[in-house]
């Protein structure tokens, strides 16, 4: 048997998923990304599976409207728009997590504890190392969606099925080269061991007022 160096990735999927109680962890290189892969998630199949029924009857241009504080980091906003939608911003005072309305997808960053997961909720989580975890970099996306589980492990990958050489693939997915290296999951992995089982959500940051900011008009 050959080796498997992404097994460690896998494995600090598993862990993850024990600490926060969320059915999948799917890593990537950055909250970032994680949010631009959840996005992009909802606003491709908002009308398919289990999120059917939530989206019937609304309008397409209010779905990809996405709302979200206007004191947060400048990345947020460009995932959206990256991943297809618009951003549109209101007064908020949050500490540790806040929505991107209306999707059910949660910026994370800054707040990491176990049991945290809650049903029905795409969180995006930071392993930046000025976050609670601490790593270099990296992130992921706790969700219980099995439809969106398979359709993210693709899009993080350049659309490719793990395990599966290029030649050997077939391809339906337009990914991006988001997957977390196996040496960042060895370090989260060791550090996740360590953390302690309640974390208070980081303070919040000095972030500029995101909606006055022409590139966002």
């Amino acid at each position: 048997m050959g080796l498997r160096p992404f097994r460690v990735v896998e494995d600090f999927e598993s862990a993850l998923c024990a600490y926060t109680g969320a059915p999948f962890a799917v890593t990537t290189t950055s909250c970032t990304m994680a949010l631009l892969l959840a996005v992009a998630w909802f606003l491709r199949h908002q009308q398919t599976g289990n999120y059917a029924q939530r989206w019937r009857g609304m309008d397409d241009d209010y779905i990809r409207e996405i709302e979200i504080p206007r004191y947060t980091y400048v990345s947020v906003p460009m995932s959206i728009i990256h991943a297809g939608g618009r951003p549109c911003f209101r007064d908020e005072v949050w500490a540790g997590c806040y929505q991107l309305c209306p999707l059910p997808v949660w910026d994370y960053a800054r707040l990491l504890t176990s049991g945290m997961y809650r049903a029905g909720d795409f969180q995006c989580v930071s392993f930046h190392w000025g976050k609670t975890l601490g790593i270099q970099q990296g992130g992921a996306i706790l969700h219980d969606s099995p439809e969106a589980d398979a359709w993210l492990r693709r899009a993080r990958f350049d659309g490719r099925a793990s395990g599966v050489a290029p030649r050997d693939d077939t391809f339906s997915v337009l990914g991006w080269h988001a997957y977390m290296a196996p040496e960042t999951a060895a370090a989260g992995l060791m550090r996740l061991a360590l953390l302690p089982r309640h974390n208070e959500p980081l303070s919040g940051d000095d972030y500029p007022d995101l909606s006055k900011m022409e590139i966002f008009q």
